[in-house]
């Protein structure tokens, strides 16, 4: 059985897709597709690990902010997945999703689930983007198009809806915040 999702969102969904439906009709361009779904893979985790990893060599005191970056981001997944289990929003090619020619939006890239609410690629991109401007910013100049990059991939690869990206990058703010507060 399904869970019910929040009537909230069937009032967003109204309200959101047909601005989704055009961000993700830009994805039939195909190197435009082809740059959003290289944002979105390195949104995964492989961009976020190297810099947690590489932290010893980008500040004097890196080997304390591996185990920040670290607690901080594995903190943010379990409170990402415990809001995302319980508020059930389904993704916009599921609800919305009759594809390019029938005025759905088409999903261009694997979903790993079937819920779209919150972003957790935006959220973690907005999350080490502010990480990165309060502990290496002169590394802004390569992480902040990338983090811009993943945000639009969400909707444009028709994943999330706008308020989902916003939602995660909310998030991400927030708990970089907390980890600047906490660990410095």
């Amino acid at each position: 059985m399904r869970p019910r999702p929040l009537v909230v969102f069937d009032r967003l969904d109204l309200l959101e897709w047909q601005l989704c439906q055009r961000i993700s009709r830009l994805s039939i361009y195909r190197p435009w597709r082809i740059t959003l779904q290289a944002a979105s893979r390195l949104g995964d985790w492989p961009v976020w690990v190297l810099l947690i990893l590489a932290q010893p060599w980008l500040q004097p005191n890196g080997a304390w902010r591996v185990l920040q970056y670290s607690v901080i981001a594995l903190f943010a997944v379990a409170v990402y997945r415990l809001v995302k289990t319980r508020l059930c929003r389904e993704r916009p090619f599921i609800t919305y999703g009759e594809g390019m020619d029938g005025g759905g939006i088409e999903c261009c890239e694997p979903a790993r689930d079937r819920y779209s609410f919150p972003s957790g690629h935006t959220m973690h991109a907005v999350m080490f983007s502010v990480l990165v401007a309060a502990h290496t910013p002169w590394l802004l100049p390569v992480v902040l198009p990338l983090t811009l990059l993943i945000a639009i991939s969400r909707v444009g690869l028709g994943l999330h809806y706008v308020s989902d990206v916003l939602a995660g990058a909310a998030m991400g703010y927030a708990f970089a915040l907390a980890s600047l507060y906490w660990m410095g």
